[in-house]
């Protein structure tokens, strides 16, 4: 990069630390999950997130879209959920006894599929083509939704009663797959605190939140993101990363080369987070967890061991050596 585009990617940096902050004006702690959506952003990419009800994933949507001032839509999803509730449908026009296209609530900026996994699998399908090629195809017409455009999606831990898995076909689709839990106790007052101060109900405490970026910049940094340089044996690890895990023992599905792809670009987005307009092996690492989890699967017998996606996948980790230069 130019002297040019490295002042771009320094005012980037600053960019996305206001909106950090301005997010944080309405979230409480969660910062790990904060950054990881951040990154995914920047990196025109998809979010899965997993967690109980009430850890504040809907509090963090409408936060982000506040303060980018999109478009954002919610859907709720039902097990008596059709697809065309989601992408939308024709109906006929009495005046012109012609078909309309009726747009869904795919068609905005920022979509939150809320409890995605208490639908059907056809149901969850529905979003599939839209995630991949940002477009919807209706009565034989392909509609491009606006852009920038991203789905965060929420699921119920699969021990939850009523919860269908995700087709493997669709967690692919999603760059990350952030893991909520419950915060610290200390945190936890400060949610309550923020929560119910000058609060009626339910009401979600954003009136701190403005607007600090639009569209049109979300759009430049992503471009700016794909353009971080990455040396060649950085991409390398990344893909001996995604490789290790199709043949560790207690894995019994890996990662596909969309895996390697998924490191690559949230790695550059971390080093444009950093103020950096390089990829390190370290920026590679710091997103793998959420990069990989749900690209793979757990054999039988690590299953019975009572071991985890994430403990196994820390292990490949610790197994594959990184570049040192």
């Amino acid at each position: 990069m130019d002297s040019s585009e490295q002042t771009g990617v320094f005012d980037a940096a600053r960019s996305l630390d206001l909106l950090r902050t301005t997010i944080q004006e309405a979230m409480v702690g969660q910062e790990a999950v904060l950054e990881q959506v951040l990154v995914a952003l920047v990196a025109s990419g998809h979010v899965l997130i997993e967690g109980v009800p009430g850890l504040g994933k809907t509090l963090l949507v409408r936060a982000l879209a506040r303060a980018l001032a999109l478009g954002h839509a919610r859907v709720q999803f039902t097990p008596d959920m059709m697809p065309s509730d989601i992408t939308g449908h024709s109906v006929l026009d009495p005046a012109t006894q012609s078909l309309r296209v009726v747009r869904g609530p795919v068609f905005t900026h920022l979509l939150l599929a809320d409890e995605i996994n208490r639908a059907p699998a056809k149901t969850q399908s529905a979003l599939l083509e839209v995630m991949q090629e940002y477009q919807v195809t209706l009565e034989g017409q392909s509609l491009a939704v606006p852009q920038p455009f991203m789905v965060l999606a929420t699921q119920n831990p699969m021990e939850t009663e009523g919860t269908y898995p995700l087709p493997e076909a669709q967690l692919d689709r999603f760059l990350f797959k952030v893991e909520i839990g419950y915060p610290p106790a200390d945190v936890e007052v400060d949610v309550v605190i923020r929560g119910t101060d000058g609060q009626a109900g339910n009401d979600l405490p954003l009136a701190g939140v403005a607007p600090c970026l639009d569209g049109a910049a979300v759009l430049e940094l992503q471009r700016l993101a794909a353009q971080q340089r990455i040396d060649r044996q950085v991409v390398d690890y990344a893909v001996r990363l995604a490789r290790a895990t199709r043949e560790y023992p207690g894995l019994a599905v890996g990662a596909s080369p969309r895996g390697a792809l998924a490191l690559v670009r949230g790695g550059r987005a971390v080093a444009m987070l950093g103020g950096r307009d390089y990829v390190t092996p370290d920026d590679i690492k710091r997103i793998a967890l959420p990069a990989l989890r749900h690209r793979v699967a757990l054999a039988p017998d690590a299953l019975l061991e009572g071991r985890t996606v994430n403990d196994l996948l820390a292990e490949v980790i610790g197994t594959v050596a990184a570049p040192r230069a």
